[in-house]
Order: structure tokens, then sequence, then C-alpha cells
């Protein structure tokens, strides 16, 4: 079944300047000197479209004036399309501050067309837009409901009853002829359609035929998707100076989202990402603040991310207030499918672990949550090392580390941090009880490069049967009797 969203974005001239979850004081968007979109407190201080910038300024001395920015708000539509991508890859851009996603094949994925509007809507609002969103079985049709803000309408039947009731005057190619329609009583669609098609072809030309065709499913049309780019790098200019970085979550929110589209769209999944914080330019301009996370698991999705970013900017101090935020993916590989398998660990999965180490490590430091990393060495105190949990070490790099036989050799439960020098009674080692040596010898040397080690490793057993790994020096030049120690228990 084809079903388009259409997502409409109707305060966009403002919020690309007072985002609507920022605290606006009173902005106003100007265009040739006249009042184009105003903030509610604004409007509440009596500031109307079409007002000249004068009355402005004397009902609300304080008012934010900006003169509109077409190019800011094409990179907030792009920002959003961005953003959607994680939906669907059929995202389209529409006139008039309007997208277009064809979502017939995502609906069983999101669960339906009620989910997936609702978690579009939450996405746009995130980052920082008002939106008005409307279903239908042909994409001018979702165009012109969402223009509307008529609802949504899945089947076509629902469809043409809902675009009969609008307004002629929503189809631009009908707005030069306002007045004529006004005069001859067509004031909806349905009006419209009950024309001549070959006399209202000549007096309004074929663009408002092919419109009305289109949108209620009488032909069909072409679209120009839009395409990711082939690397990720968002900017994002703050509303006002943040001094406190808790502050900065919302604003990386927003760059997240669109890495999220970015990663589903090109089939990625991120294992780098570097959040650089701006701060103000002049003489005593500092650096920009880099916050780099690196996960131990390639992610493509932004809970995990926020999370995060979360963790680090709340032990970070800012040096300098931020006036803008730049989100980089540095280092990507290919999504890896999902590896199900017909009985779910109880556990949770080799994905969850990892999400909950990078959590403590974004919350103790990398340092604090480490991981061990064999190395190809015999003496059982340099046979590991200890990693953050960041570096990504595969099963294949470990292997490579081991010495060849080492797993076929006893090695115990719990290994001593250092080794305990033993007694002797009568010429037997003696932890607690005389201990009987249960194995054979394995001789081990190494270290030739950084103090040489040359012990002989025993399976001791005490009286109450606790199994020891004990070793014994190897006699030396100068004769001297050797010794003892225990160096691990067994289980």
């Amino acid at each position: 079944m084809r079903l388009w969203i259409g997502l409409h974005l109707p305060r966009l001239p403002l919020e690309v300047f007072a985002p609507s979850w920022s605290t606006d004081a009173g902005s106003v968007v100007l265009e040739q000197e006249r009042v184009l979109v105003a903030s509610q407190e604004a409007m509440g201080a009596g500031v109307r479209v079409g007002m000249r910038r004068g009355g402005v300024v004397m009902l609300l001395p304080d008012a934010r004036l900006h003169a509109r920015a077409p190019a800011l708000e094409a990179e907030a539509r792009q920002a959003v399309a961005l953003a959607l991508l994680q939906y669907t890859p059929q995202v389209t851009e529409g006139a008039e501050a309007t997208l277009l996603m064809d979502v017939g094949a995502s609906l069983r994925l999101f669960g339906g067309i009620r989910a997936l509007c609702r978690r579009v809507h939450a996405n746009v609002r995130a980052l920082g837009f008002t939106a008005s969103l409307a279903c239908a079985p042909t994409a001018r049709g979702a165009w012109l409901l969402a223009r509307a803000n008529a609802g949504r309408a899945v089947r076509m039947e629902s469809l043409l009853r809902r675009l009969d009731r609008l307004a002629v005057l929503l189809a631009p190619p009908a707005r030069p002829f306002a007045d004529w329609f006004d005069g001859i009583g067509c004031h909806t669609l349905g009006d419209l359609r009950r024309l001549p098609r070959p006399g209202l072809q000549r007096r309004c030309g074929r663009d408002l035929l092919d419109l009305l065709d289109a949108a209620y499913g009488l032909t069909s049309e072409l679209h120009t998707w839009i395409a990711p780019p082939e690397t990720f790098r968002a900017r994002l200019e703050l509303y006002d100076r943040i001094d406190d970085a808790g502050l900065l979550l919302a604003g990386a929110q927003c760059l997240l989202l669109q890495l999220t589209g970015w990663l589903c769209a090109r089939q990625l999944a991120v294992e780098r990402i570097v959040l650089r914080l701006e701060h103000e330019r002049g003489r005593v301009a500092c650096p920009p603040t880099g916050i780099e996370i690196v996960l131990a698991e390639p992610a493509w999705r932004d809970e995990h991310l926020v999370r995060l970013l979360r963790e680090r900017l709340a032990r970070l101090t800012l040096d300098a207030p931020v006036i803008g935020l730049v989100l980089e993916a540095v280092q990507v590989r290919p999504m890896a499918p999902p590896n199900a398998s017909l009985f779910p660990e109880p556990g949770g999965s080799e994905e969850d672990r990892m999400r909950m180490l990078e959590l403590l490590a974004a919350r103790l430091g990398p340092d604090n949550v480490l991981q061990p990393l064999p190395l190809a060495d015999y003496r059982p105190e340099q046979a590991n090392v200890w990693v953050p949990v960041q570096h990504n070490v595969s099963d294949k790099a470990r292997n490579a580390q081991l010495p060849p036989d080492v797993l076929s050799l006893p090695r115990p439960t719990w290994l001593l941090a250092r080794p305990i020098a033993l007694l002797m009674r009568d010429r037997r080692p003696f932890y607690g009880s005389p201990l009987r040596v249960a194995s054979t010898p394995e001789r081990i040397e190494g270290g030739w490069w950084d103090g040489p080690e040359t012990r002989d490793y025993f399976i001791a057993e005490g009286q109450d049967h606790t199994l020891y790994w004990v070793y014994r020096e190897r006699i030396g030049i100068d004769e001297r009797e050797p010794r003892w120690y225990l160096h691990g228990l067994f289980g």
C-alpha cells in the first residue's frame, strides 16, 4: 500500500532563530520591513502579521527583530529531512516548507501509521520545529492535508472527502485567480472539480489541473529523493550564549537525530564521534572544546549516544560560553545485520552489555572501566594488560596474542597480584599445611629482554584438598637453595 506523510513547518522562518524549545523573550521575523511571523510573546504584546517595523518597536521595545533568512530555512529543511531518513529512504522536499515521505514500506517496521507519526512528530519537535502532519495515499494529497492541518486519510475514499472540503486557495496555481473564484462562488476543491475542465484550463492554465489530478490519484508523480552526503558533519548555531554544559544536550540531540538518519540512509554504524563546542570569537577567543566518544560496539541509534553525551556533558566544566555545536562522524563501518537467536540470552544481548559498559565509562571515566587483553608472554604476571572497554579488541586479535599452546595448560582461577614466598618444613613447601606436589613440572623461561625468569610450576595440594599453583626457582650459578612461591589458587 502506498502511503505518504506530509510534514509542514508553518513557523520555520521564526524557529530558525528561536527553536520551539527555547525560552524566547519575543522574536519577530520581518520580510520587506513587515512582520512575517512572530512568537507567542510578541503576539501577546499586540504584534500582528503585516505590521511595520516601527509599530513592532513601539509595542515591544525589547523585541528581537530578524530579517528572514532563506538560506537558514533551507539548511533547516535539509536537517529535518536528514533526520527523517531513519524511517524511509524516500524523502522529498515539497513547496512552502513541506517535506513528503513515502512510508508504505515502513509501516510494519515502526508499528503502524499512528506510531510512526508519533515518532516523526517527536523527532521534529526535538529538532526545535513546530510541525503539522498529515497522511494520504498520494503525495499531493498529503501535501494539501499537511498545509491545512487536516489530519490523516489512510484510504482513498477518505482522502477524496477531505480534499473536497479544503479551501481552493490552498492550491498555489489557484491563488492568482482568487477574485475570480470568489466571484463565481468556488470556495473548495470540491467546487473546483465540478467546473468544466476545458474552460478551467483556458482560464487558469494546466498546472492547476495537474495538481488536482495528482492529489486525487488520477495521475502519478515523479520525485527527486533527498540523497545523504558522503560524510557527516552537522553544525548548530545556538540561539544564545550557553554557560552550563548540561544545557547543551538539547542542541546535541538535534545533531544526533541527523546523524541517525544519515547512518540509516547510508547503511552505516558509527564507532567514533566528536562533538565540538564553539566559543565566542574575538581577541580572547579560545579554541573549540572537543568531546570524543569511542564506542566499543558500533551503533546507529541516537538513544544510546544521547545517554553517553549526557554523562560526558554532566562532568564537563566550560572555560567559555558556547555559541555553536559541530558533530562529526569520524569513524564509521558498514552496518552489521542483526544476529537474532531463537532463544534470547537471559542476560541480554552482547550489544546490551557493551552499551552498559560504555555508559559506565562515560560516567566514571574511560580509565576506570577496563577489559583484559592477553599478551604473547608465558610469564603469568606479564600475560595480560588492561585496556579501556572502548578499545575494540576482536577475538581474532585476542587469540593472535596468545602463545600457541597456552590454552591446553592448567591455569588457576585466581592469580595473585604478587607471588608469596612459602615457608619450608621438612624440605616441603608449607601454606597452612604441608603441600604435596600433585603434577609434573611446567617450566617457564622468559623475559630475557627485561629481566629473565626461570621457574618450574606445579599443582600442589594441601591437607584440606585445596589446590594451589606454586613454582620453584631454578637453581642458579650460586647453587643456593631454590625457593618456593605461591602464585595462584584453583577453584
